[in-house]
């Protein structure tokens, strides 16, 4: 294939997921919002079963699930049929994803689970199907072909099953009213987790130092160079914060000014600087000193500093 060809091709197949995705929307209807309403109050869980590509579709549906609030697991259909039923409870709802719904397998689990008494839902592409027939709702994924130019391997297909799992695991957030302090508790490992629980008490520098207005510049360069966060906060002696003299200043300084030793930190200092609470998330921090360009922020308890907080906390963190 020639550059153009490769191009073109891969415009088409993005162009026609893209078509099938937009169609899912008119398979919104009363089938979907049943379905919801059942697994949000459910005392059990959501077990997704299904076979080929398929099946991996529901194991990407079901780390989804578990991770937004909805008790789930994943049941492959070849395995059910060979001791993995045992994993189901009287209480759970069982999802089965196939795109023909017609496969042995699942035509061979399917009276396995209305045995059992469980709700049944299905997913699919075939309204004529076992499984849509069968199933209690079902969650209607058709498309008109598939982007594999044999219209063979599973691709607008399993497209449109992953959009249809996303809009089902989003919509059951909203009905448990699922917040992104839920959100922290299942993730708190990685820079994601940290985003969501990391606050910046964790990280600020207590021994921010803290100078007067008068105070000589040559002592705050020490300063500065000392405590290694590129930063001095400057205090009145009334206890309110003055400013702040980062390293930028003084490089500014130094640009309009031959002779420095008559300066003090009053001349140097930028006033009323940006600070942040303690119990703020790190992740707050951080968009507050890229929308500011700034590198550190004051860190504030109350009326009173209780440290200094620099970019390069954040992104030993990974927070970046």
């Amino acid at each position: 294939m020639q550059p153009d060809q490769i191009i073109a091709t891969a415009r088409r197949t993005i162009q026609s997921q893209a078509r099938s995705v937009a169609d899912l929307e008119g398979f919104i209807q009363d089938d979907f919002v049943h379905a919801v309403e059942r697994i949000s109050v459910s005392k059990g869980r959501l077990v997704v079963s299904g076979i080929g590509k398929s099946a991996i579709i529901a194991q990407k549906l079901v780390a989804t699930l578990n991770s937004t609030g909805t008790p789930a697991l994943f049941m492959h259909a070849a395995d059910a049929i060979h001791g993995d039923l045992g994993m189901i409870r009287p209480e759970d709802i069982v999802l089965i994803i196939s795109k023909s719904g017609d496969s042995p397998e699942i035509k061979l689990l399917i009276p396995l689970i209305r045995g059992f008494g469980n709700l049944l839902i299905g997913m699919g592409g075939n309204l004529r199907s076992h499984l849509a027939q069968q199933s209690d709702f079902y969650l209607n994924t058709t498309i008109e072909q598939e982007s594999c130019p044999n219209n063979l391997a599973p691709t607008n297909s399993t497209t449109a099953q992953l959009v249809m799992g996303d809009a089902l695991a989003v919509c059951l957030m909203e009905m448990k009213g699922f917040a992104s302090e839920d959100f922290a508790r299942f993730h708190p490992g990685g820079a994601l987790g940290k985003k969501l629980y990391l606050r910046v008490a964790d990280l600020m520098h207590v021994q921010a130092v803290l100078l007067q207005p008068e105070t000589p510049v040559k002592q705050i360069i020490l300063e500065i160079t000392r405590n290694r966060l590129g930063a001095v906060a400057i205090q009145q002696h009334s206890g309110e914060i003055a400013g702040i003299i980062t390293d930028g200043d003084i490089r500014r300084m130094l640009e309009k000014h031959d002779q420095i030793a008559q300066l003090s930190a009053s001349d140097v200092m930028s006033m009323n600087p940006r600070s942040i609470a303690s119990d703020a998330l790190a992740a707050e921090a951080l968009n507050t000193m890229r929308t500011n360009n700034i590198n550190q922020l004051l860190v504030h308890e109350g009326n009173k500093l209780a440290g200094i907080i620099h970019i390069q906390d954040l992104i030993r963190e990974g927070i970046i």
